[in-house]
């Protein structure tokens, strides 16, 4: 019995979340704060049923099917450091269907994140890149400095990349790490054909892995004048490692070598134990500065005090994200993310102080071109 109704309610919330990522994607059609909030409790009491160690958790926080609280913002967020301790899903996790991994910390504790299907997954990547990414719904040429995932297929990062290359481009994607090399040299001799072919191009890289190729562009004096309506997503961060650069040289630096405007890098925010990413607002784009992040609506964030509770707009805190599309994981997870929400989007400002290491960027730490 417990079977199948955890099959008819599974299917029941996945057709809904769906259809809610479907609307948004070709129509624009947003969930409102009421159906939000509707679609919010009752995944939290499906996963309060389904998922023991959430449950548990919870309970210690007066939270339980029979206590239920009354908005999303009440909902008791999992810290992301959870996924490293427990088994977060409402399922075997033998049965998933996707396995993703943080890239853990210096001792390389990381943790997983178990998702029982792709469809969700692949229908928020798809939706959020193709709105926020491909506003002009243009056919580019992908160049991914980011884990392959026929190398590092628990890389949430690059699967991500390889459903969008496939998704939307022209069949003639490039990889360019293997293990600790970057592979520089093809890089350039592919920048070269799409060039000479007038194909636009968008490079997909963590923050590490451009400020490498940048390096090694200045060294060689070179520039690479990519057609228009290429354009670069960022993603990663540093996260503490020994070389950081700022995001404002980071993409001064990558418009000149690759004459791009500036509006045509975008940064986007995710981490693993989410199925959803943010990006940068369309609006803050021609600005150097703190941009803001925009997100699909499915997927929400707020801005807590040390004691959890939500502040006010502008005030900086941790940031907790509510995410619809985790259905059979955990679908609140506090981070170590410090930020600030404002009308027009979230400003993210980097990690806590003393924060685990961790993301996208560690992936490339070591790379040096080849």
């Amino acid at each position: 019995m417990q079977l199948g109704r955890y099959a008819a309610d599974s299917f029941a919330l996945d057709g809904e979340i769906l259809a809610a990522i479907e609307a948004w994607h070709r129509t624009g059609r947003a969930l409102g704060e009421r159906d939000f909030d509707d679609l919010a409790i009752r995944l939290l009491d499906y996963q309060l049923r389904f998922n023991k160690p959430y449950a548990r958790y919870c309970a210690s926080l007066g939270v339980s099917p029979s206590s239920l609280p009354q908005s999303w913002k009440q909902i008791p967020a999992v810290p992301a450091a959870a996924f490293k301790e427990a088994t977060l899903s409402t399922f075997d996790p033998q049965r998933a269907a996707l396995a993703f991994e943080t890239s853990g910390t210096t001792t390389g504790q990381g943790g997983r994140h178990f998702m029982e299907t792709r469809a969700l997954y692949d229908a928020s990547l798809l939706a959020g890149f193709e709105r926020f990414v491909l506003a002009d719904r243009r056919r580019l040429r992908y160049f991914n400095l980011v884990p392959n995932p026929a190398e590092r297929p628990q890389s949430s990062l690059g699967y991500m990349m390889a459903q969008v290359s496939a998704s939307y481009g022209d069949g003639q994607t490039g990889w360019y790490l293997r293990g600790e090399d970057l592979l520089f040299d093809a890089f350039v001799a592919d920048a070269g054909a799409a060039i000479d072919a007038s194909q636009p191009v968008c490079i997909a890289a963590t923050a590490f892995a451009l400020v490498i190729v940048l390096d090694e562009m200045e060294r060689r004096d070179l520039s690479l004048a990519f057609p228009a309506g290429s354009r670069v997503m960022e993603t990663g961060g540093f996260k503490g490692r020994v070389r950081a650069v700022a995001r404002e040289e980071l993409y001064a630096r990558a418009a000149r070598a690759f004459c791009l405007p500036i509006e045509s890098i975008v940064a986007e925010y995710g981490m693993t134990e989410l199925s959803s990413q943010y990006y940068d607002s369309p609006q803050s784009r021609p600005t150097l500065g703190a941009r803001k992040k925009v997100a699909p609506p499915w997927l929400r964030a707020r801005v807590v005090a040390t004691d959890g509770k939500t502040v006010s707009d502008g005030i900086v805190g941790a940031l907790v994200h509510v995410d619809l599309a985790n259905r059979s994981s955990c679908l609140a997870v506090a981070t170590e993310d410090l930020g600030a929400q404002f009308a027009d989007g979230l400003v993210v400002i980097g990690r806590e102080a003393g924060a685990s290491l961790r993301g996208c960027s560690l992936d490339a730490e070591t790379l040096r071109p080849r």
